[in-house]
């Protein structure tokens, strides 16, 4: 533990005093698309917050796609441009007039302004998911988060489940309550946590000290890698550390979820509301 807090220059732990792939996958999205000119434009210019990803047909006119690109450009939300017929696939049908949009009820915060409401003193707990793939790992996860008194959820824009209709289901609204922040690179974000005053805890069930073997500090951040993968490299190497859930038999690890839910309420039972 001492060699970890070194690699970030502390003596004390804090709070002890871009081109996207298509994947056939992606047809499963359709309860959350919205397709057609005017729609997209419209949630674009009204509510860039709740659109999540624009897929634009390659085919559609220069002056159409610069005005999308632009909007989306200023909602800071992600574009993947593919064939004409890989649109259909994804809409069903051939009436989406070159365009859709994955949208949902969920608000997709940024992270500076997420940062700028934490609190500079007092426990603080944030989860960050590192592409993350399951749309009902990501619901189980906010609905974990807000019964351990998290300040959020942060989850990458690319390569991960986002916050759609299937993860207000999972999550029993929680996705709704709770900050849903999007980020670009999970481990900048974990980097800027750390200058927030947070300790980033990375799990792992192959590498690292024992959750159970000495409390988590006041000021954390779990971050749950992929299920199968686990924590990407630099995900890693950039956290403070690394801890494991010591397992018995030979299931070898947990659903990606579960492990979460086991590390927030370890946080929980020492800095969580107390009954």
């Amino acid at each position: 533990m001492d060699k970890a807090y070194e690699k970030r220059g502390r003596r004390e732990r804090p709070g002890s005093s871009g081109k996207e792939t298509f994947h056939r996958g992606e047809r499963k999205i359709n309860e959350d698309l919205n397709w057609g000119r005017h729609v997209v434009l419209q949630l674009l210019k009204e509510s860039p917050d709740r659109v999540q990803k624009v897929y634009l047909g390659k085919n559609v006119s220069e002056s159409f796609s610069r005005q999308i690109k632009l909007l989306a450009e200023k909602g800071k939300v992600i574009i993947q441009e593919m064939a004409p017929e890989v649109l259909t696939e994804i809409c069903g049908h051939s009436g989406h007039q070159g365009v859709a949009c994955k949208s949902g009820e969920v608000s997709i915060l940024e992270l500076e302004n997420f940062l700028s409401v934490l609190p500079e003193e007092g426990p603080v707990l944030a989860v960050i998911l590192d592409h993350v793939q399951d749309p009902h790992n990501l619901g189980a996860v906010a609905r974990t988060a807000e019964a351990c008194g998290a300040r959020g959820v942060l989850f990458p824009k690319r390569r991960g489940a986002l916050p759609g209709g299937t993860v207000v289901k999972v999550s029993a609204g929680a996705a709704l309550r709770i900050p849903m922040v999007g980020v670009n690179n999970v481990s900048e974000a974990v980097k800027r946590l750390q200058e927030a005053g947070l300790w980033t805890i990375g799990l792992d069930n192959r590498a690292g000290r024992s959750l159970w073997s000495e409390p988590l500090p006041a000021r954390t951040a779990v971050i749950v890698g992929a299920e199968g993968e686990g924590l990407s490299r630099l995900v890693a190497e950039t956290c403070d550390e690394i801890v494991r859930i010591p397992l018995s038999g030979e299931t070898g690890s947990l659903n990606a979820s579960v492990a979460c839910a086991v590390g927030l309420f370890e946080w929980a039972r020492t800095w969580g509301p107390q009954a």
